[in-house]
């Protein structure tokens, strides 16, 4: 991505929807691709394919990101794009939840995507520039019965992308949050004939990404939202 000036990408919460179309696409645009997942075996066929190299970790434990940022600079160079696409869900009705659960859940989807950006905004702040892309969900701006805890992560995560932009944008950091309002079509689940792109489709997604990392710094977007035909706003 000769025109952006990245050079290289680190796409925490890796699996085989939207992240394996991200990683498809920065490596087709000439970017060093690192995937982080805790289970790096999935990603085996992903990493034959793109190139791109596999690194077990936590994201909701400090020393695992701290660890995981440490490996990518010395193997593949100091990520200058993050795209933080972990996340995780608790559900069932609000009184029946339980706290060991929800605690997990904010874990992942906020406390992680604070550990992740920390140690990205560290190294891109030694260059002035980079890149932080946080995944949201419709989520992100409303909450829905039975999954407050999802609700709770992802609002905070909102809420971090937005103070990030406004702190880091004046130093060179772009962060951006991307509100995935609908469900993301896969191999194992499609839409309907009848139907037709009533689904978000995962390379479309990724294409979107592409766009913000390409913005001039002039008019830079701190927030998009990609939905289906199908979600009421």
């Amino acid at each position: 991505m000769e025109e952006a000036g990245f050079k290289g990408a680190l796409i925490v919460g890796a699996g085989s929807g939207l992240s394996a179309s991200l990683a498809r696409l920065f490596t087709r645009e000439g970017l060093r691709v690192a995937l982080a997942a805790r289970n790096t075996a999935k990603l085996a066929p992903l990493c034959r394919e793109t190139g791109a190299k596999a690194y077990p970790c936590d994201a909701a434990e400090e020393r695992e990101v701290a660890r995981l940022f440490a490996a990518v600079e010395a193997e593949i160079g100091a990520p200058d794009v993050l795209v933080y696409n972990a996340s995780a869900r608790s559900r069932g009705p609000f009184v029946d939840l339980v706290p060991e659960e929800v605690e997990r859940t904010l874990r992942v989807s906020a406390f992680g995507a604070f550990l992740a950006a920390r140690e990205a905004a560290s190294r891109m702040l030694r260059g002035g520039r980079g890149a932080i892309l946080f995944t949201g969900a419709s989520a992100s701006v409303k909450g829905y019965p039975q999954s407050a805890p999802f609700a709770m992560g992802k609002f905070a995560l909102r809420g971090l992308a937005q103070s990030l932009a406004r702190e880091l944008a004046p130093l060179g950091i772009h962060v951006a949050h991307f509100v995935i309002d609908g469900a993301i079509r896969n191999p194992g689940r499609i839409e309907p004939e009848d139907r037709p792109d009533s689904m978000l489709d995962p390379d479309a997604i990724a294409l979107s990404y592409l766009h913000v990392l390409r913005q001039p710094r002039s008019a830079w977007s701190s927030e998009i939202e990609l939905r289906p035909w199908v979600e009421r706003f």
